[in-house]
């Protein structure tokens, strides 16, 4: 097949009916405050950390076993997550970090997390059940509060990560005005690249998890959603063009829009971050406080090498 004509981007938060974003990627890290300093000195500003929580069975309030820091982009977010609290949650996030600290996470927005959970269930996945998370939000008038609805696969069904689907309740709370300005111009979160052993039986996995048809390209297999995207490469590929990969399945990059590139260069150069630069791309690798990994940063989402 070949790649989609560009699209107009889509710059609302929340997806309508029958649409999927890619909403937000999660760092596992040791240290929120670290991770926090290391993703300022790239010129993201960051909210104040907050501790997730449910309701548990008695309807009392439990932790769920992480906390956050984010990134808020016009389009999307950026997620750093720490443990909490030993709950099966917290658990899950030791044994991914303790395989290697970076990006586990992966988050899909749909209007409708649990149709979205039925479907995965109709084709072949096993699901978990439906999960209400909130967290508190300070807003410029007080105390708030996010809420999502939480649709998740089972341990080992994506073994790529903590792969989900979410719908937000609370779009003014998350994405407040005062959080949308960074420094090195990011605006929006656009594609993230896995490498995999098999890029065959992968894309044929999220084929069905994003019920989006693969789109075969000479870097891989690239799945184009409504907003943002998700790309496939073997290990071979992706060390050609980026460098070392750790243990697979390897979450390795994430791509944001930046309105200058010359001024997000400027920044890190500024900050000593290390940078290449390839015509309409930079790639900045991670602070380590931030795990493995890099960020590819673009003007336009038709400069990815995946897309064009």
């Amino acid at each position: 097949m070949s790649l989609p004509k560009a699209l107009n981007p889509i710059v609302r938060q929340l997806p309508h009916a029958g649409e999927i974003f890619l909403d937000h990627i999660g760092h596992f890290v040791r240290s929120a405050e670290r991770a926090s300093e290391a993703l300022i000195q790239a010129g993201f500003q960051v909210t104040p950390i907050s501790i997730q929580k449910n309701k548990g069975p008695d309807g009392t309030s439990r932790l769920t076993g992480t906390g956050n820091v984010t990134a808020m982009l016009k389009s999307g977010y950026i997620e750093i997550l720490f443990k909490t609290a030993d709950t099966p949650l917290g658990q899950e996030f030791d044994e991914a970090i303790t395989k290697q600290p970076g990006v586990h996470l992966a988050a899909f927005a749909v209007s409708d997390a649990w149709a979205q959970s039925q479907r995965l269930k109709q084709s072949r996945f096993r699901v978990r059940p439906i999960v209400d998370l909130k967290r508190p939000i300070v807003t410029e008038g007080g105390e708030s509060e996010a809420a999502f609805t939480v649709a998740r696969v089972e341990r080992g069904e994506m073994a790529e990560g903590r792969i989900q689907y979410l719908t937000h309740h609370t779009e003014e709370a998350v994405w407040q005005k005062r959080w949308l300005s960074h420094p090195n111009t990011a605006e929006a979160l656009l594609d993230i690249v896995i490498v995999v052993d098999d890029v065959k039986e992968a894309a044929n996995r999220f084929g069905r998890f994003l019920d989006h048809e693969p789109v075969l390209g000479s870097l891989g297999v690239g799945f184009h959603l409504e907003r943002g995207g998700v790309h496939l490469m073997d290990r071979n590929t992706f060390e050609d063009m980026f460098g070392s990969a750790p243990q697979l399945p390897f979450i390795g990059i994430y791509a944001v829009r930046v309105a200058s590139l010359q001024t997000c260069e400027t920044f890190l150069a500024r900050n000593d971050m290390k940078t290449e630069r390839h015509k309409n791309l930079l790639l900045s690798r991670f602070p380590e406080p931030l795990g493995l990994g890099a960020w590819l940063f673009v003007e336009c989402e038709n400069d990815l090498p995946w897309r064009s």
